[in-house]
């Protein structure tokens, strides 16, 4: 996935700055999304579902934060930054509370220790790119 993106932004003809790290952050939010995702609907399949809303919540917010933030990185066409940075930041936010919350059913759930994973790498992604754009 992560070579696909690369190769389709090497294709683009308007220059892109750090063409690696943006590409790097969209798979990581493309990954995430899909983690999020898919645990969202193994916790619905838990006995313990009742104990599980917030995070399916979670879940399922990050997605689709994550969903619009790869999205979005992906136009190169006269993108407002400030939006940019808006959606890298929120995008950062929904991973770290993802994040933790999986990580409180880790113990008991592999897949919320799976998608905990996932949202943190997507973080680290967002704040680099948020770093190198200032």
């Amino acid at each position: 996935m992560h070579e696909t993106i690369t190769r389709m932004m090497d294709t683009y003809p308007a220059e892109i700055d750090d063409r690696e790290l943006l590409a790097a952050c969209v798979a990581a939010c493309v990954e995430c999304a899909q983690a999020c995702t898919a645990c969202a609907d193994a916790c619905l399949g838990e006995e313990s579902v009742a104990d599980l809303t917030s995070c399916i919540r979670s879940d399922l917010d990050c997605a689709d934060v994550c969903e619009a933030t790869g999205r979005i990185l992906s136009r190169h066409t006269g993108g407002d930054a400030a939006v940019t940075r808006a959606v890298l930041r929120a995008c950062a936010q929904a991973c770290r509370s993802c994040g933790d919350e999986c990580e409180s059913h880790a113990q008991m759930h592999e897949h919320c220790r799976v998608c905990a994973e996932a949202c943190r790498r997507c973080e680290e992604a967002c704040n680099r790119v948020l770093a190198a754009i200032g």
